[in-house]
């Protein structure tokens, strides 16, 4: 979630950028834009950098684990291959007789 006073402080500095004619608003407009930055930023769905920097860390350990399984996988499909390399796999193994 966006930071109240970072909101409020974006939604003073629009209202000061206005005309000086329209100064007399400014309340009123400054009230208003802190309600579309709002509704602006709870549509982006954001997140905040300690969460993104949470998720970060958990991907990057996701893929380390993932690569750490795909080179087990391929030491044992190697080892599978160096013990029985020219057998045909046999569906009635064990049922000779």
């Amino acid at each position: 979630m966006i930071d109240p006073k970072m909101l409020d402080d974006l939604a003073r500095r629009f209202a000061e950028a206005v005309p000086p004619g329209l100064r007399t608003l400014q309340q009123d407009l400054e009230k208003n834009f802190r309600a579309t930055l709002q509704a602006a930023f709870a549509r982006m769905e954001l997140v905040t950098r300690e969460e993104f920097d949470v998720q970060t860390a958990v991907l990057a350990r996701t893929r380390a684990r993932l690569e750490e399984l795909e080179t087990r996988v391929a030491a044992l499909e190697a080892q599978v291959l160096a013990v029985a390399p020219a057998a045909p796999p046999s569906e009635d193994v064990g049922l000779q007789g």
